[in-house]
């Protein structure tokens, strides 16, 4: 099987047990967690793609629109 990366709260015990490797947050309001999980997400991303030496600031796909009024 797969390894799983979790999202997690600090001292999260039981959450950590169940992943293979995880990324720790803050505790936080439920209604801001989503966006510090967001945060870590995107720091991991940005992570894995410099060590996967992806070009960062030229992401493939992407499309460029310029609308002229």
């Amino acid at each position: 099987s797969s390894p799983v990366l979790g999202i997690v709260t600090e001292g999260d015990r039981e959450a950590m047990n169940e992943v293979n490797a995880h990324i720790q947050i803050p505790a936080s309001p439920h209604y801001t967690a989503a966006i510090t999980s967001t945060v870590a997400l995107q720091l991991f991303a940005y992570h894995v793609a410099r060590l996967r030496g992806c070009p960062i600031d030229q992401p493939r796909n992407l499309a460029k629109s310029v609308t002229v009024e």
